[in-house]
């Protein structure tokens, strides 16, 4: 058995480190790929981001692969293919949500609501409360986003303080929260369709 393939039977049976192990083998062949191209006019953070959330899709999807009818990293390629056209399509659309406030190009969101900043004691039991459910959320994370989204979103620091600490390059921390946030939004919206139901 290749280790490839030994890695990929570790993953399907739920070892995280050999997921991780799979992104080391395969990211930077894929960054390649993306950038030469479906993704030739982006910058690496996107093209970061959307091999986080290939990968992502890779390690929920795990078990459908069939090692008899492709590699592992064409398999993977054509999951970031799709994740990456998705993406720019889903841009495209978003973007022509957003209104001009002058006219020239600039694009603005609207924010609706701003706090007036002021605390109160139920605030604090909601913020613990909102504290104690995201270490929950965090830890039913992917082992590749756990720790830099507890660095973050419980300890509060910095992308680049949390690079210095992994070792891991800027965008690729940036990319990983993005994703860790994204991934967290989910599953408060699950949490929120189940308490209706």
């Amino acid at each position: 058995m290749k280790p490839i393939d030994e890695l990929v039977r570790r993953a399907i049976i739920g070892d995280g480190a050999a997921f991780t192990e799979l992104w080391d083998t395969n990211i930077e062949s894929l960054r390649a790929y993306l950038a030469g191209t479906v993704m030739k006019q982006y910058d690496t953070f996107h093209i970061d981001d959307i091999c986080s959330r290939s990968f992502e899709k890779a390690f929920r999807q795990i078990r459908s692969y069939d090692p008899s009818r492709s590699k592992f990293s064409t398999w993977l390629r054509a999951i970031a293919r799709n994740t990456a056209l998705d993406t720019i399509e889903a841009e495209e659309r978003s973007s022509r949500k957003f209104v001009s406030i002058d006219d020239g190009d600039t694009r603005v969101a609207v924010i609706d609501n701003m706090g007036d900043g002021e605390s109160t004691p139920l605030d604090s039991i909601i913020k613990d409360e909102d504290e104690e459910k995201l270490g929950r959320y965090i830890a039913a994370l992917p082992e590749l986003y756990r720790e830099v989204a507890s660095k973050r979103l419980i300890e509060g620091l910095q992308y680049k303080e949390i690079a210095d600490e992994t070792g891991l390059a800027l965008n690729t921390v940036r990319t990983r929260i993005r994703r860790a946030k994204a991934l967290i939004d989910n599953m408060k919206a699950d949490d929120e369709n189940d308490w209706e139901r």
